[in-house]
């Protein structure tokens, strides 16, 4: 038999050297690649819940909050230590240490490392981690921690304790393990600095990937529903075009038998509009199966139009909503597909009353001028103890797909006294009209 088990390949080694590869890579990814490039610290975003209150002037010079921060830490290392060496240039290196880290975290982080062991060699005294250096160090530590990422600030810790229990015992200041040289106070201090700042890097991180899935999605429910109102815009049209070709189709069909013995040119212009209005509306049939979902219920009774509008307010009335209508200019027949985007546009702006106004007062108002059909539905502040209903906002998405169908400008927002405007203007050319 053959045996078809797959094995993999380790190279003949085990897997906890492969193991111990990935650490050492990723000591080298953290600390030594790139130890020295320009990273410089980015300015604060203030759109926190109180950074967002300031004022113009506060909020110019808030942003570099965190930098006069860190430089002002470097000042308080620097006047520490220089209380104990009382030498400016050993002074200045801790600070030195710290200030970088606002340029060149992992420099930084290296540095403080060396100036540690400098003070070992140099200053001497029993003592491995002067008070100076030791919050300088816990300084850098925090910083670097902050800037990067929580591997980074577990690689730092692991390379202070391995500094501090071999230089404990090379240069002879103390227990390795802490005794006189301090190196346990240095990583505990260090572990609880680490550890907060790693949690609240989680948190930021989650925060942010939240917030962006939140965005996504948003954008996703967007163009759902911006699909979806398409659809259900196109699903209604189809009655309006199908019942135009199909009077195309009949009086083609027709127009031969009203003329006296019509020549023959005449009768297969007849046949081939006819052929044509058919295969129109076989194509609109397929159209429509490819739109409609599942669920989808042809209407049994027509489209409705203008002239609907009075059943329309009369059933918003029973409902509880005060409504009144205002028509102006010369009425006049228009086309089905305006006259139906208009009641829709109307019907959609009083559910959008009830739902998000409840026992406010509305007025529709329709103006037919030359140029085309404006409509205005407006209503009051909400009053009474029923609370509004939340919205996703798809209602006025709808109307601005209808209205951008015809070419025309749909304006919605809160009017002055608390309430809302809904103001369309559908432009009619003058033989559409007369159509």
């Amino acid at each position: 038999m053959t045996d078809t088990t797959q094995r993999i390949d380790t190279g003949g080694r085990s897997p906890e050297f492969h193991h111990a590869v990935g650490l050492l890579r990723g000591l080298r990814e953290d600390l030594l690649r790139d130890a020295l490039a320009y990273r410089p610290l980015p300015p604060m975003a203030l759109d926190g819940p109180v950074t967002r209150r300031l004022p113009g002037r506060t909020r110019r010079y808030a942003v570099w909050a965190p930098h006069a921060v860190v430089l002002g830490t470097a000042l308080v290392v620097f006047a520490g230590a220089y209380t104990i060496t009382d030498f400016f240039p050993a002074a200045l290196l801790p600070a030195a240490a710290v200030a970088l880290t606002v340029v060149r975290p992992v420099a930084a982080f290296w540095a403080s490392l060396l100036t540690v062991f400098a003070y070992g060699v140099l200053v001497g005294g029993g003592e491995l981690w002067p008070p100076a250096v030791l919050l300088s160090h816990l300084i850098v530590m925090t910083v670097v921690a902050a800037r990067t990422r929580p591997r980074t600030a577990a690689w730092m810790w692991v390379m202070t304790a391995l500094y501090g229990m071999t230089a404990g015992t090379v240069l002879g200041h103390g227990d390795a393990y802490g005794g006189g040289g301090g190196t346990a106070e240095v990583l505990f201090g260090a572990a609880l600095a680490l550890l907060v700042v790693t949690v609240w890097q989680v948190r930021r991180t989650a925060r942010e990937e939240v917030t962006a899935q939140r965005s996504v999605t948003a954008q996703e429910r967007s163009m759902r529903t911006l699909l979806e109102e398409r659809t259900t815009i196109a699903r209604e049209l189809h009655d309006v075009v199908a019942h135009h070709m199909s009077v195309v189709a009949i009086q083609a069909e027709a127009a031969p038998y009203r003329v006296e013995n019509p020549p023959p040119e005449l009768e297969q212009a007849f046949v081939t509009i006819r052929e044509n209005a058919v295969a129109a509306l076989t194509e609109l049939r397929r159209v429509l199966g490819v739109v409609r979902a599942e669920d989808y219920e042809a209407p049994d009774a027509p489209q409705p139009t203008l002239a609907d509008l009075d059943a329309l307010l009369a059933n918003v009335r029973e409902a509880g909503l005060d409504v009144d209508k205002t028509v102006t200019g010369a009425v006049r027949e228009l086309p089905q597909g305006v006259e139906l985007s208009a009641y829709r546009i109307v019907q959609e702006a009083l559910s959008n009353v009830l739902r998000h106004a409840p026992g406010a007062t509305a007025r529709v108002e329709v103006s037919h001028v030359l140029g085309g059909l404006g409509l205005r539905v407006v209503n009051g502040p909400p009053r009474g103890l029923v609370k509004p209903s939340p919205g996703a906002g798809h209602g006025i998405t709808g109307m601005r797909e209808r209205v951008a169908m015809l070419d025309g400008e749909l304006t919605a927002g809160v009017t002055d006294d608390g309430g809302y405007e809904v103001a369309a203007f559908i432009p009619v050319p003058r033989e559409e009209a007369a159509a």
